[in-house]
């Protein structure tokens, strides 16, 4: 996620998934352990987190650095490791210009370094895998889905998932080459439709189809025109949850 994400607020979702509250509110030690390029702005990071008592995809966690005169920068980042992941974690992140964690992270930090995590928080965006998931999503907003989509095929889940996710060009598409038949990229720089409407999503709304409970993230843009298109297909407004950045 961007560094400038706002985290929405919180309420209790029901799941397989016990997350302890303690565990959420204790600075836990991360050591980093494989950096994978994504696209030429995007890196995913993974951390072996031993203390990591499990999330829910879609939650997120505050990471923080310190220096040594003992300055410290923290951010939000959402989770894109599925829950079951063998005390690891991982974070996908765009190279902000001037960003101080994601700096960091992106140019100065290598296998081995340690930052500090706290989490996971927030169960407003979460989706514990019992029921119909509908994710729409754009550049980095993709990164909370992409734990969703991993834990429905990790966990071999029955309920249906679909997911849009937009992006200017191919080169941009964050996980490009790990989406399957249950993706509909939106290429908004190498089509005829620059945009995501209707036409994309309308297949999801046939009669008798299932019953949506939609996920959206992206830019304040996206998310007010991605929802708009949901609710102008008849999906209820009590069961769009939005995540917006920037």
């Amino acid at each position: 996620m961007s560094e400038t994400f706002t985290p929405p607020t919180a309420f209790a979702v029901p799941g397989r998934i016990a997350v302890s509250n303690r565990a959420a509110a204790t600075w836990q030690r991360a050591v980093l352990t494989e950096i994978r390029r994504e696209t030429p702005r995007v890196s995913t990071f993974r951390f072996a987190v031993p203390g990591w008592q499990g999330h829910l995809p879609g939650q997120h966690l505050m990471l923080r650095l310190t220096a040594e005169d003992g300055y410290t920068a923290q951010r939000h980042y959402s989770l894109a490791s599925p829950p079951d992941d063998s005390g690891h974690i991982e974070l996908t992140l765009d190279h902000v210009e001037g960003g101080e964690v994601s700096g960091f992270l992106h140019t100065v930090a290598r296998v081995g370094d340690a930052v500090e995590v706290r989490g996971p928080l927030s169960g407003f965006f979460a989706w514990p895998g019992d029921r119909p998931a509908l994710l729409v999503g754009a550049g980095s907003g993709v990164v909370p889905l992409m734990s969703m989509l991993r834990h429905h095929r990790q966990r071999q889940l029955a309920v249906p998932l679909r997911l849009f996710v937009s992006a200017r060009t191919r080169e941009d598409l964050i996980y490009g080459d790990q989406y399957g038949d249950e993706t509909t990229p939106v290429l908004t720089r190498e089509s005829e439709r620059r945009h995501l409407d209707t036409d994309h999503l309308a297949p999801c709304f046939t009669d008798g189809g299932p019953g949506w409970e939609a996920y959206v993230c992206g830019s304040n843009a996206f998310a007010e025109h991605a929802s708009r298109l949901l609710v102008r297909l008849g999906q209820p407004v009590d069961r769009i949850r939005i995540e917006r950045y920037g």
